[in-house]
């Protein structure tokens, strides 16, 4: 099966109304997709086949003050029912080369530690892992 990469901006939602089992990890908010697509430095790329989106990635630029500019990719997922296709490697190609395009000079990404498919992927991308603690906050309306 032929399979598409797309970067998606503002006027592309229509493309995500066919959407295979896993892409995301949740249904798609349509006001938040419309957030994300319109805001700077932001990119979301999908791979789709006969119509219907079987991998997305997401990433955006970091600006900093004393460092490099960098990409961070925020996330990636292919349907179960076709990995090992090579998607997710596409995908990434696309998503680099858009960070590239917008003076990136490297990327980083995180992963749970027993996420050992994205670890290999990323580990034959030439990615090195690192260490790390990371903390989430919840912003409680009280």
């Amino acid at each position: 099966m032929n399979v598409e990469t797309l970067r998606i901006g503002p006027g592309d939602a229509a493309v995500l109304e066919r959407v295979a089992e896993d892409v995301f990890d949740d249904d798609i908010d349509p006001a938040k997709l419309a957030a994300y697509l319109a805001a700077p430095g932001h990119m979301m790329i999908v791979a789709v086949s006969d119509g219907v989106v079987v991998g997305q990635t997401r990433g955006m630029i970091q600006y900093h003050p004393d460092k490099p500019t960098e990409l961070y990719i925020d996330n990636l997922g292919v349907t179960p029912a076709r990995q090992r296709e090579r998607i997710a490697s596409r995908l990434l190609d696309e998503l680099t080369a858009w960070g590239l395009e917008h003076g990136c000079e490297g990327a980083w990404v995180a992963t749970e530690i027993d996420n050992e498919p994205a670890r290999a992927l990323y580990g034959l991308r030439g990615a090195e892992g690192e260490t790390f603690v990371g903390y989430f906050y919840a912003f409680d309306d009280d």
